[in-house]
């Protein structure tokens, strides 16, 4: 009797809801960031000051070369004068590089006959052609833009390509379905889908272009942020060599965090999608 009334108590009460467990508060990225930082730079001053000054250096006496070459000016005339090149050739490898690798993906003709000089041309050490390009293009500005913009296009064009080439079929036949032209499909399906590897592509020729900036300062007029390493190591002047380094590293780093900016921005579905905030 009393099993029968606790059997009929349970079932008529109301259903108990589940209750999901609270999620632990995760640690946020930037901090871990900057603890990964401080440790490095911390390791590295307690074992730099060790090193003989012709050999290395140390971050209390790089941040002081900062500072010297930062009250004189110079640091800031070499970065003004490097980023100009930079930004143009940085800029046109974009401008340049997704329509060529939008066509490329979705036309099998261009692809089969401008696919292999791609392919090639981004293996092949652009590095040996510098001194081509200063024949034909002289010592100034344009040289370095131009070894700049020929580092930085092939990243961005093979990535929109291999993008163009993973869009769903089946995406691409609604479009036709719907009897939408070629360059509607092409700009209301293939290209939303294609810029995360856009992106990827713009992140990677960011690397490649500072890369490309400085090797274009070493091998044409010495200026810049690439005269001031050269000059430095030749004089043996190991602390202020390693403040262009500096720079250019939080300058890579600042642009990828503004492409990643950018992409939130432009395709933050993506970020939806893939569960990331």
């Amino acid at each position: 009797m009393t099993d029968n009334a606790t059997a009929g108590r349970s079932a008529g009460a109301p259903p108990v809801p589940d209750v999901e467990p609270p999620k632990a508060r995760q640690v946020p990225g930037w901090l871990i960031t900057l603890l990964s930082l401080a440790l490095a730079i911390g390791i590295w001053q307690y074992f730099g000051r060790d090193v003989n000054p012709v050999f290395g250096s140390y971050p209390s006496a790089i941040a002081a070369a900062f500072w010297e070459m930062l009250v004189s000016g110079e640091l800031l005339s070499a970065l003004f004068e490097s980023l100009q090149a930079f930004l143009v050739g940085y800029v046109l490898a974009i401008v340049a590089g997704v329509p060529l690798g939008l066509v490329i993906g979705r036309s099998r003709v261009l692809e089969a006959a401008l696919g292999v000089y791609v392919t090639a041309a981004y293996a092949m050490p652009l590095v040996a052609l510098v001194p081509l390009l200063v024949l034909w293009l002289g010592l100034g500005f344009w040289v370095k833009a131009c070894v700049v913009f020929l580092m930085a296009v092939f990243p961005v064009v093979i990535n929109t390509w291999l993008g163009v080439r993973a869009v769903p079929k089946a995406l691409i036949e609604v479009g036709k379905s719907f009897v939408a032209p070629n360059h509607v499909i092409l700009r209301r399906i293939v290209l939303p889908a294609t810029l995360p590897y856009i992106m990827a592509g713009i992140k990677l020729a960011v690397g490649r272009a500072v890369v490309a900036m400085v090797i274009a300062e070493f091998f044409t007029a010495i200026s810049g942020l690439g005269g001031i390493i050269i000059n430095s190591a030749n004089n043996f002047e190991t602390a202020r060599m390693f403040v262009p380094i500096v720079v250019l590293m939080v300058l890579a780093i600042g642009l990828n965090w503004l492409v990643g900016w950018v992409e939130r921005r432009v395709a933050p579905w993506q970020f939806e999608i893939a569960g990331r905030e």
